[in-house]
């Protein structure tokens, strides 16, 4: 591939490839991976509890507590 296919397009944008600059300044700020990880397996937590916050929700309000087959052994 030429040079000019590798680098993002900029021609005709006003802010001639500024914008990827700043994007990067501040993606240098933010946290590092091993915090965005953290907080990344936090979040996947807390889905989880709802989850089975709602299942047992669902659980409770459709009445089915132990509905089952009646099966006589000899």
């Amino acid at each position: 591939m030429s040079e000019e296919k590798q680098q993002p397009e900029t021609r005709g944008c006003v802010c001639e490839g500024l914008g990827m600059a700043i994007s990067e300044f501040f993606r240098q700020l933010g946290p590092s991976e091993q915090v965005r990880s953290h907080f990344r397996a936090a979040r996947v937590e807390v889905l989880k509890g709802l989850r089975v916050l709602l299942d047992e929700r669902i659980q409770a309000l459709s009445g089915s507590a132990a509905k089952g087959t009646k099966v006589n052994v000899d």
